[in-house]
């Protein structure tokens, strides 16, 4: 049930974020898709949200010895410039993931949700529709345990339109 709650909670927060969609931006991209490499690998599509807002949702898999997970993220980023950095932004943000988890030795599968968050560096290439960013992804797990993992260091490269 809380699960439940939860979930309704983060896909509401999407929802309205994406609402409150304008055309206006800080970024010199409205949006970006490529993949994202770290402690876990796969998807990222960020679009812009208007002023120094985006939106991130990243699919990703990672795999160890104990356990497997497949989570989709979604991210409310804030972007400010840095001076004298032509391009290069920095920016935080906070968010959920959903998903779910295989525990290899017992051979279990559980729902996975986490609340994260994100702190980075994102840089556009002037002449090419190039995107890289470096991030930090902390998450708080609340199912099937309540863990923290701060693990989540990635490099995305995207390409941007």
């Amino acid at each position: 049930m809380i699960m439940k709650k939860l979930f309704t909670i983060i896909c509401l927060t999407m929802l309205a974020t994406a609402a409150i969609h304008t055309t206006s931006s800080a970024q010199s991209y409205r949006n970006a898709i490529g993949g994202r490499f770290g402690t876990a690998n796969g998807v990222t599509f960020k679009t812009t949200l208007g002023g120094n807002k985006m939106l991130d949702l990243i699919a990703n898999f990672r795999s160890n010895d104990g356990y497997s997970y497949f989570r989709v993220t979604g991210l409310y980023e804030i972007y400010n410039p840095i001076q004298g950095a032509d391009g290069l932004l920095w920016y935080y943000g906070i968010g959920g993931s959903v998903g779910s988890r295989k525990w290899k030795f017992e051979d279990t599968n559980k729902a996975y949700l986490a609340v994260d968050g994100v702190l980075g560096l994102d840089y556009k290439f002037e002449d090419a529709p190039i995107n890289l960013s470096l991030d930090w992804k902390p998450a708080i797990a609340l199912a099937p345990d309540t863990e923290f993992d701060s693990s989540g260091l990635g490099l995305s490269l995207r390409f941007t339109f």
